[in-house]
């Protein structure tokens, strides 16, 4: 997107024209979209999966004369003469679509998902299933708004936030919460917690946790090989929650030796202000191809790791 949203209003009804078409789509890692897109037979988009899933060009008559007006009217469409290019992404998970940024995405202010997103519903979905009713909740980093729709969509009396420091994930996070009828989700630009105010019973996060050379910042997650901003967020967290709110946090840690540093180190700041905690890791090897760049010579592994920590009271 070369602009935030033109038209928020025909991006929804965009949306809903996908909805309504049946379309589903579930998005892969980077290297898995580069492999399938760079098979010969997929150089140019034949349906709306091509266009709106893979990022791939497409000619005019590829889309529906109406989505093609909704495109252009929200500032979504790329064109270079005869070839068009979406410049937003649209992924699904179970009934809710969900816009981000079109593959591949290099811009600073790129809105991510992908399979990280996946593995973060799914455990939240998990947590919330014996979970008590928040009155309110915020989503750290919650770029295009899954964790904050999910959680709206599950306490529908609850006073979601889904918090962002970037404009591009607020402007896609207000049309994918309308998109999924989740009234109660607020759209806030905030960095971590500071900008907003009072207390919350249930804080959640999947934030970045890469070491990116160029700190693009939905892929840098700080110092300590990338657990630097998951290290904030706990402490955030644990300062601003409410005595028996919970912390859910998914995110991606460096392996060294056998000894994760970031478990290391949030353990006495967890036994110092939890009643209850837990940590466990659900896949012991993601992104290994990371392990070749720059920061990582020590690392074994990348594990994505799930805590859920629950305030002394």
């Amino acid at each position: 997107m070369t602009a935030i949203l033109h038209d928020p209003d025909a991006l929804l009804a965009l949306g809903q024209a996908l909805q309504q078409a049946g379309y589903q789509f579930t998005t892969v890692t980077p290297a898995t979209h580069r492999r399938v897109n760079g098979r010969p037979e997929n150089a140019m988009a034949r349906d709306l999966r091509g266009v709106f899933g893979w990022s791939r060009p497409f000619r005019e008559a590829t889309v529906p004369a109406a989505m093609l007006a909704l495109m252009r009217r929200a500032g979504v469409l790329n064109e270079r003469g005869d070839r068009l290019c979406a410049t937003v992404r649209a992924s699904t998970i179970g009934t809710c679509l969900y816009f981000h940024s079109a593959f591949p995405t290099h811009d600073e202010d790129a809105v991510f998902f992908g399979p990280d997103t996946y593995r973060y519903v799914a455990a939240l979905k998990r947590a919330m299933a014996d979970l008590a009713p928040p009155r309110r909740a915020v989503d750290i980093g919650a770029g295009g708004g899954p964790g904050a729709i999910e959680v709206a969509a599950y306490f529908p009396a609850c006073e979601t936030v889904a918090a962002d420091i970037n404009d591009r994930a607020l402007a896609l996070a207000g049309v994918n919460a309308r998109l999924a009828g989740t009234a109660n989700v607020q759209v806030r630009h905030s960095d971590l917690l500071n900008d907003l105010d009072g207390e919350f019973d249930l804080v959640l996060s999947n934030p970045p946790y890469i070491l990116d050379p160029d700190k693009l910042r939905y892929r840098h997650g700080g110092e300590m090989r990338g657990a630097g901003l998951s290290l904030q967020i706990v402490d955030a967290a644990l300062e601003r929650l409410a005595a028996g709110g919970t912390l859910l946090l998914y995110t991606g840690i460096a392996i060294v030796d056998g000894r994760d540093e970031f478990l290391d180190t949030i353990r006495p700041r967890l036994e110092a202000a939890c009643e209850s905690w837990s940590y466990e890791e659900l896949d012991p090897d993601i992104f290994g191809g990371q392990l070749d760049c720059e920061g990582y010579e020590e690392v074994e592994r990348i594990a994505a790791v799930w805590l859920r920590a629950t305030k002394r009271g």
